[in-house]
């Protein structure tokens, strides 16, 4: 399965934003530069982060964006979320019954793999 190139970023972005300790702001240029993409696409993805209470926002010549939810509470699958939203990745086209077994292994699948991603934390893997 692969995941959009925003996940990826936002991910990337939240790893940064939990390893800075201290940093309360984060402005959308300098951010970009960093991450080496356009600021307008990185609004894009810092407004689903916004979105799904994962960071805020604050106008004005200091503000910028910030953690929202404390850094110890933020999981891959908050993330992965508030980015791909919850949609099955697979659902059966071929079998029009209710009961189709490989899309029952999905399922299966898919739950185990959300389980590991809520319980790991982006802190996890932050240079902290």
């Amino acid at each position: 399965m692969k995941y959009t190139k925003a996940t990826n970023y936002a991910l990337h972005i939240m790893t940064y934003f939990v390893s800075q300790d201290g940093k309360e702001n984060f402005s959308l240029s300098p951010l970009a530069s960093h991450m080496n993409i356009s600021p307008t696409y990185l609004s894009k993805i810092l407004t689903q982060l916004v979105k799904a209470n994962l960071i805020q926002s604050s106008p004005g010549v200091n503000g910028g964006y910030s953690l929202r939810k404390p850094k110890s509470e933020i999981s891959f699958y908050d993330v992965i979320q508030a980015i791909e939203g919850s949609n099955a990745l697979f659902t059966c086209e071929l079998n029009e019954d209710n009961l189709c077994k490989i899309e029952l292994a999905m399922q299966e699948a898919e739950e185990k793999m959300v389980t590991y991603l809520k319980e790991k934390l982006i802190l996890d893997v932050a240079n902290v």
